[in-house]
């Protein structure tokens, strides 16, 4: 069956109680008001349907895979320019003759520029992407982004002798690099079960390592190339995930929460049961569906669509448009693109024979370890692990700077053998750390803490921040290292430990929480240490659900026990039990 077939609408029947007949269930038009959307559990009696709802469904892994390509295109990206600075061929097309050394070498200001305008593209699109999201979509918008960031490619490729065309060239891709890092978490937020929502988010940084890992195979195997080949083939490759992408997203459904946004009530109700693997019909469906109505009578009745400058006044929005800026600033100053865009260049100054191999070892470690992180995040909460997270890669760059610092040079002006590979199995211990709690769940905080009203501005100016670092950290770190050799370290460490406080004292814990409950924990304060155990009010489903069960307790009469679904009602939505 083909990814369209996946997703093939059928006729939606809804069962009514009380008569036992069935009737075709009719479309809600753009301007009908979800209180007639029929969201709602019957008034009599209890939930239509139920039974198990599947952990993972075959249309979740399709549309998780697919989507999550756009992590693939952004990796692909990042770890590939690691290897090209230092490719003979790559150097000699793009650098300057250096008459001292007869050698072609790239000097701090021209790698800064190739390496960082993509950075500087990333940052525009991202902040592009959030009215064209709100527009058209979130399903078209990555289709479309995935497109520019192909013309960028053929931008760089079609030069052999412009540098600065290989550094616009990146600035076009980086336009589509950026759009997609925000709109892929976006959409899987948006359309993700709630209990397995942090680890289909937590995908896209396991594509976005897998990219890099393969960026850094394919250069293994063509920098020995004396011909463009040698990146070329490897720019080429990087065109092809981009196609999959924008291809394979048109035969994917649109997110519900934003069908329900532009009043397509039917077909948010059945994408959402298609993704659950239940009826359309299952009380599930139905709660959720209810949550949305009240979430989005409540945005409408504030006031129309939101201007951009809400997301700073909106109701407890300046806290989390900041909250978000900062932890996605943070994931950048962890210090993990410092080793994946100069790693090549920072190991072959300890020493290193092949930095190439090197490269590819900690790629494996980097795409390995993000699969831990995808059970981490469901299992043991976002807080904890960014907490752990956050001192565990503190000590280990703290160890990687002093090494660098003070034991890697001796006096006859060799590299010690003993301090490069000490550096090398902290920076291994690092991306430990980093690929399974700060890589994939930083993504995680920020596709889920924002109201709809708001998500697509407030998730693209929090990615923007991200890149904005990203651009300043891959621009000066050739200036920086210069100056500073591997103290550099010790700034990254800093901001590592930073890290851990401000997620112990700012950051809510959201695991298994539907996205409206997490709005209301943030409107109503709940402060972040007590954020795990906090009780959120009950739904009108959840407590007419509640009464009939009281009701029937109180005539002594004999009653079942709430089925799974109804505990997922209870549990999963808004009447949380204490953990």
């Amino acid at each position: 069956m083909g990814v369209g077939g996946l997703f093939k609408s059928k006729p939606l029947v809804v069962v009514e109680e009380t008569s036992g007949t069935s009737t075709p269930a009719t479309e809600m038009s753009g301007t009908s008001t979800p209180a007639t959307s029929d969201c709602s559990l019957e008034k009599n009696g209890l939930p239509l349907e139920d039974g198990p709802v599947k952990y993972l469904t075959l249309r979740t892994f399709v549309l998780g895979l697919v989507v999550s390509m756009g992590g693939t295109v952004f990796g692909y990206s990042t770890g590939q320019i690691s290897g090209f600075t230092t490719m003979p061929n790559f150097k000699k097309c793009f650098g300057e003759y250096n008459t001292s050394t007869n050698e072609y070498e790239f000097s701090d200001m021209r790698n800064g520029l190739i390496v960082g305008l993509l950075a500087i593209g990333t940052m525009v699109g991202a902040l592009l992407a959030a009215p064209i999201a709100d527009r058209i979509g979130r399903r078209l918008s990555i289709s479309f982004w995935a497109l520019i960031n192909m013309v960028g490619i053929i931008v760089q490729m079609s030069t052999d002798s412009k540098w600065y065309q290989v550094a616009m060239g990146r600035w076009v891709a980086g336009l589509g690099i950026g759009a997609l890092s925000g709109l892929v978490p976006m959409y899987q937020s948006e359309s993700a079960p709630c209990h397995i929502r942090g680890a289909m988010i937590g995908s896209f940084q396991l594509c976005v390592t897998l990219g890099i890992f393969l960026s850094y195979i394919v250069n293994l195997g063509t920098n020995t190339i004396q011909s463009t080949a040698s990146w070329r083939i490897t720019m080429g490759i990087g065109f092809a995930w981009s196609l999959i992408l924008g291809f394979g997203t048109l035969f994917l459904p649109e997110s519900p929460r934003f069908s329900y946004s532009r009043g397509h009530f039917e077909e948010a109700r059945l994408v959402m049961s298609q993704l659950y693997g239940v009826s359309p019909n299952h009380r599930l469906v139905a709660q959720e569906m209810q949550e949305m109505e009240e979430k989005f009578i409540e945005e409408k009745t504030t006031a129309g669509s939101a201007p951009w400058y809400e997301v700073f006044t909106g109701p407890r929005m300046f806290y989390r448009t900041m909250l978000g800026i900062v932890v996605q600033s943070l994931q950048q100053l962890t210090g993990a693109n410092f080793l994946f865009y100069y790693g090549n260049s920072v190991f072959s100054s300890a020493g290193l024979d092949n930095s190439y191999v090197t490269q590819v070892i900690l790629g494996a470690v980097n795409f390995g370890m993000t699969f831990p992180g995808l059970y981490m995040v469901e299992h043991f909460g976002r807080r904890k692990c960014l907490i752990f997270g956050g001192l565990w890669m503190f000590i280990c760059f703290m160890i990687f700077a002093s090494v660098g610092h003070f034991g890697l040079h001796l006096n006859d002006g060799s590299s010690s053998p003993t301090a490069g590979t000490v550096m090398i199995v902290f920076t291994c211990f690092f991306i430990c750390g980093y690929s399974t709690t700060w890589g994939p769940i930083v993504y995680t905080i920020c596709g889920e803490m924002y109201p709809a009203r708001y998500r697509a501005v407030s998730i693209g100016i929090a990615t923007a921040a991200n890149w904005t670092w990203n651009f300043l950290i891959s621009f000066f770190t050739p200036f920086i290292t210069s100056a500073i050799d591997f103290r550099y370290g010790y700034v990254f460490a800093s901001c590592c430990f930073a890290g851990a406080i401000i997620v112990f004292f700012f950051v809510n814990e959201t695991q298994g929480r539907s996205l409206e409950e997490i709005d209301s924990m943030y409107l109503s304060h709940v402060k972040p240490w007590k954020s795990s155990s906090w009780t959120a009010p009950e739904t009108a489903s959840a407590q007419e659900l509640r009464a009939r069960l009281e009701e029937t307790v109180s005539r002594g009469e004999t009653h079942q026990p709430p089925t799974p679904a109804e505990q997922l009602d209870l549990s999963c939505s808004y009447n949380r039990p204490n953990q």
